[in-house]
Formats: C-alpha cells, sequence, structure tokens
C-alpha cells in the first residue's frame, strides 16, 4: 500500500480512481470529486473541504478526518466505508451506500443523511439534522443522540439501543423496527408503520403511535402521550399513566391509568380492544 503523508490536493478528481493508498495528514481542498471511484484507502487525519470526496469508492477506512461543510454529499454510491472519530460537518453525506460503519462521529449537520443505504451500524454517533436514515434498511445503531425531525422514514430492518431521539414525525413508514432502553420525544411517533417495537423506553408524543400494523410496547412508560394508538392494532404493557388514548383498532393495552379513552363505535368496533388497569 503507497503511503502518501502532508498532502495538499486540488483541482477536479485530483486522486481519480486511486488504489491501495494510506494518506494521512493531508488536505483536499478547491476540487470536486478527489477520490472518486478510488478502493482500498486508508485516510489519518485528512481533511475535505469540497464537494464529492469519496464517490462510488470501495473499502475505505477513515480515521481522526474531517468533511468540512463545504464537502457537502460527500460519500454517494459506496460500499464497504468505516470512519472513526471522525466529523462531518457536511450534510447529505451517505447516499445510496453499503455496509457503513461508524464509531465515535459527530454529525452536527446531517440534513438529508444516510438516504437509501443499506447496511449501516453506528456507534456512539451524535447527529443533528431531519430527514435522517430515510428509506434505509438493515441498520443497527446504539448510543445514538439524535435531535432532528422525521428520522427513518421509510426504513426496514432497524434496531436501536441505549439512544436519544428528539424527532417529530419518527419512523413514519417504515417497517420492522425495535428500539430498547431509549427515550423518544416528539409528536406524531410512528404513523403508518408496520412491526414497531419498544423495549424500555420512555416516550413522549401528541397523538403518537397512531395508525400502525403490529405496536407492541414491552415496559415502556408514556409521559405527556394524547390521541395514542388512533387505528393501530396494539399490545402494549405499559408502566404509567397514559394522558389520552383514542380509537386504537385492536389489541390490549395494559397501563397504570388513563386520563381520557375514546373507543368510538363509529369509527373502530370497541370490542377488538381490552384495556386493563394494572
Amino acid at each position: 500500500m503507497k503511503l502518501i503523508e502532508n498532502g495538499k490536493f486540488s483541482g477536479e478528481r485530483a486522486l481519480f480512481q486511486s488504489k491501495d493508498l494510506e494518506i494521512r495528514n493531508s488536505l483536499f481542498f478547491d476540487g470536486e470529486s478527489p477520490l472518486k471511484e478510488s478502493e482500498n484507502l486508508k485516510l489519518d487525519n485528512c481533511t475535505f473541504d469540497w464537494k464529492y470526496p469519496l464517490w462510488h469508492c470501495k473499502n475505505v477506512f477513515a480515521q481522526n478526518c474531517t468533511l468540512n461543510l463545504t464537502g457537502r454529499a460527500g460519500i454517494w454510491y459506496a460500499d464497504s466505508i468505516e470512519m472513526k472519530n471522525t466529523e462531518i460537518i457536511a450534510p447529505k453525506t451517505f447516499r445510496r451506500t453499503k455496509n457503513i460503519r461508524l464509531e465515535n462521529v459527530n454529525i452536527p449537520n446531517a440534513e438529508e443523511t444516510a438516504w437509501f443505504c443499506s447496511g449501516i451500524e453506528m456507534k456512539n454517533v451524535k447527529a443533528k439534522g431531519n430527514y435522517f436514515g430515510m428509506n434505509s434498511e438493515n441498520v443497527v445503531i446504539s448510543d445514538f443522540e439524535l435531535d432532528g425531525n422525521y428520522p427513518f422514514d421509510g426504513g426496514k430492518n432497524i434496531e436501536i439501543r441505549n439512544s436519544v431521539l428528539i424527532s417529530k414525525d419518527a419512523f413514519w413508514n417504515a417497517e420492522n423496527v425495535a428500539v430498547y432502553d431509549s427515550v423518544i420525544r416528539g409528536e406524531y411517533l410512528g404513523w403508518y408503520s408496520k412491526n414497531l417495537t419498544f423495549v424500555n423506553c420512555t416516550i413522549e408524543s401528541l397523538q403518537g403511535l397512531c395508525c400502525i400494523e403490529n405496536l407492541k410496547l414491552v415496559n415502556c412508560v408514556l409521559e405527556n402521550t394524547t390521541l395514542a394508538f388512533e387505528y393501530s392494532t396494539v399490545d402494549a404493557d405499559i408502566n404509567s399513566h397514559v394522558d389520552s388514548i383514542f380509537n386504537p383498532k385492536g389489541g390490549v393495552i395494559r397501563l397504570k391509568s388513563v386520563g381520557e379513552l375514546t373507543l368510538d363505535k363509529d369509527k373502530i368496533d370497541p370490542e377488538k380492544t381490552k384495556i386493563i388497569i394494572k
């Protein structure tokens, strides 16, 4: 593997179609697509100042790197990307990319990040921005902090653990989602999803958990949650009071108490839902 140290690269496609490179302490500036269509790269303490740095790349390991704000849309159509201890300041990173591993990564401008990707693993990642993870699948996440609306819209096969999501409209149109030991706060949680499970979670949501096919809650707390479960099929074990429940489609809801319960026979069949006060 060829080593490049202390390099400064400018101009479009500066290292186009490179192979088997280790690049250390280097700067890529003033030029689009510097490493486009490259493969087998090791990047250490590199900074990317311009657009599209790693399009169509394969087998990239990056650590201690920075994608600056102007390095937007940085990693698209790529395969096998691992990043550690890295700052992704640019928006729209990761699009139609496979096999992504992120550890100790900060993404402060995560607008439209990780769209249409597959095989995502993230640990200790912080992100701020809307529409994170749209239409991505086969996602495994732990110790994730997200501040942004509409995450994982249309996502499939998602597992999240020990995380905090401050997010309106999380998991809309999603399928096969399991969230463990996490906190989720935001309006309209989970609408139009299928096979959505929360275990040991604290949830706060206005008109959340509605229009869901096969919703499961295990040992969860619902804080300041109103108009919950409308048109959802539910199997819920809730260790708290729920402010209001509105026209669930069917199932069993176990909880400590409920403030307002609406079972409108003109909208749903009340006999299909069992409410159990524990």
